[in-house]
């Protein structure tokens, strides 16, 4: 799988995100073309080429007309990224780290996520540097993010609420659990935007992993202090992970897996109707779920229940939560990261005499491991020739035997 890993030795911000992203190759254009379909208007972006001590970096800019930008809610942004012609991923991802944002400003502000009104977290630039960022990422092929501890800086800043300590308020609570240190030179390092994106992507913050490096992009800061290199490092590469837990027994080789750090969500309910549960887990799939299920446990007062779990990435933890506490009885939810591997999956498709069905294949390295016909399809096509869906998987299962050799 690609990773990236976040080099925050001079903080990190929405800005020099995707001016690393660019240094690393991303197109402009197409970015740009993206970005246009979110239907704002009254900015402008660009690149340079600039050096930061030394360091050659790319410098990305947002020129923002604020007078013809109102205050936003999370409801207006999450629209405006809704309609955009971005792809699902990058909607979902830039989607949960404004959600992430507006939880954060609440928490400040003691209110709700849906009262919150955006300004500088909010405004244009800020859409355009997280949607950006994701659009980024994913063309870039980036399916995991790592972090180093991050340099926040230290002082004070001068924001729409007057003057603020450094971490502000909001980066502070985004940050919360994450390492961070100050560092000896003075001003803001960490911005709101850039916490929110380290916060809702990063699945792990310390040293960079082992990873085989495909590239480094250098994305530069405003500032250019003497002496100090303002600019963000993202490192790129492969992270191949391999069976860490002994020796295989004899007949068991090392499998080769990827292993990801996933969040598991439950809650314990008794009082809700039935019906409503269809319902949640369709929610919960829209969101980003990797898994739903339900399992029958025995309550308190001896009330039959439910234990309601999902499993999810870290950046939709928040977004799956909040939805939990507003659609279902429950009154508080128990959520905690967890590790878990899972072989290389791929979907192929045969040809039939009934017609073409998908199949899902499970491999380590070169090495097939088991397959199963999606059920799917084999149901529409028993359906159509009026056989029965057994038929249709032996068939489909012969098929593939065949392509294999086997």
């Amino acid at each position: 799988m690609r990773a990236v890993y976040f080099d925050c030795f001079a903080g990190l911000s929405g800005d020099m995100i995707i001016g690393a992203q660019l240094d690393l190759g991303l197109d402009f254009e197409s970015l740009n073309q993206q970005l246009l379909s979110l239907g704002l208007d009254g900015y402008k972006i660009s690149s340079r080429r600039v050096t930061r001590s030394g360091i050659a970096a790319t410098k990305f800019d947002v020129e923002v007309d604020e007078k013809s930008h109102p205050a936003r809610t999370i409801a207006d942004i999450r629209s405006i990224i809704l309609r955009s012609n971005v792809s699902q991923n990058v909607k979902d991802r830039a989607i949960s780290v404004f959600e992430r944002l507006a939880q954060a400003e609440a928490n400040i502000h003691a209110t709700i996520p849906d009262k919150v009104h955006f300004h500088e977290v909010g405004a244009v630039d800020s859409i355009i540097d997280i949607v950006g960022a994701m659009i980024g990422f994913e063309s870039l092929g980036v399916d995991r993010f790592f972090c180093s501890p991050l340099r926040v800086g230290s002082g004070t800043v001068e924001t729409q609420h007057g003057t603020l300590p450094i971490p502000a308020p909001a980066t502070a609570q985004l940050l919360s659990g994450i390492p961070v240190y100050a560092g000896e030179v003075e001003g803001e390092f960490v911005t709101p935007t850039g916490a929110a994106i380290a916060a809702t992507l990063c699945e792990q913050f310390g040293p960079l992993p082992q990873m085989r490096i495909a590239g480094a992009g250098y994305g530069a800061g405003s500032r250019d202090p003497k002496g100090f290199p303002n600019t963000l490092r993202l490192v790129i590469g492969a992270i191949e992970s391999v069976n860490t837990m002994g020796s295989a027994p004899v007949g068991y080789p090392s499998t080769f897996v990827s292993e990801e750090v996933i969040t598991v969500i439950e809650t314990n309910i008794d009082d809700m109707n039935p019906q409503i549960y269809s319902f949640v887990l369709d929610r919960a799939w829209a969101l980003g779920a990797l898994d739903v299920f339900l399992t029958a446990v025995q309550m308190k007062k001896d009330r039959p229940g439910v234990l309601l779990t999902v499993l999810c990435k870290p950046e939709a933890a928040d977004a799956t939560i909040n939805m939990l506490l507003a659609e279902t009885t429950t009154l508080g939810v128990r959520y905690y990261q967890t590790g878990r591997r899972i072989l290389e999956r791929t979907i192929e498709t045969v040809e039939t005499e009934y017609g073409q069905v998908r199949i899902k294949v499970a491999r380590s390295g070169s090495r097939t491991l088991h397959f199963q016909p999606e059920y799917e399809d084999c149901a529409r096509l028993a359906a159509e020739a009026k056989v029965t869906p057994l038929e249709v998987q032996s068939a489909a299962i012969a098929a593939y035997r065949s392509k294999l050799k086997i």
